[in-house]
């Protein structure tokens, strides 16, 4: 019987030593982001805490037109008049999203009647009452939601974005 010899032959130490390896790399997976940031010495990017507006600049399902993280990253602040998931505010009803579609980077319009952000391009729908979850079309992920935080004068803040923003390797440039 002829052998192939296309295998490579690992020892039982040489076995062990991976395992090692793969072991000690398990917590570096599961760490939080302050841990991370503590394990590189501050190399990992925090997002900028930026007012977007007032709660009183806003109007029960109409959206306002805002950028974040950057000026390049158009998005938008509603308030649904309900508490919603990632709602923010007295009432819990205030989220904000990316309004770049995460599938091809088509700009998004809100849609007052389903309370949805809609694509054009392939016709990809996100529930905004949902967390922007991807209820239709060609998207692969869910729509970029920003953490808000509103102060007690009411000046609403982001804070960060729980998916990536399309078109970057980081949300943080």
């Amino acid at each position: 019987m002829k052998r192939c010899d296309k295998m490579v032959e690992v020892g039982r130490r040489q076995f062990l030593r991976g395992g090692v390896i793969a072991a000690a790399a398990i917590p570096v997976v599961g760490m939080s982001a302050t841990q991370a940031k503590a394990a590189t010495n501050g190399a990992l990017l925090e997002y900028p805490s930026s007012r977007l507006g007032n709660v009183k600049d806003l109007k029960v399902n109409e959206p306002m037109d805002v950028a974040y993280p950057d000026a390049d990253a158009p998005g938008v602040l509603l308030k649904l008049g309900k508490a919603v998931e990632g709602g923010a505010g007295p009432e819990g009803d205030i989220v904000g999203f990316t309004t770049v579609c995460p599938h091809k980077g088509f700009p998004l319009s809100y849609n007052a009647e389903s309370r949805t952000m809609n694509c054009p391009g392939h016709y990809s729908v996100f529930d905004c009452e949902a967390g922007g979850q991807q209820t239709w079309g060609q998207a692969t992920q869910n729509l970029p939601q920003y953490m808000l935080r509103v102060d007690d004068k009411g000046d609403i803040y982001a804070e960060g974005v729980d998916e990536l923003l399309y078109g970057r390797l980081s949300n943080v440039l």
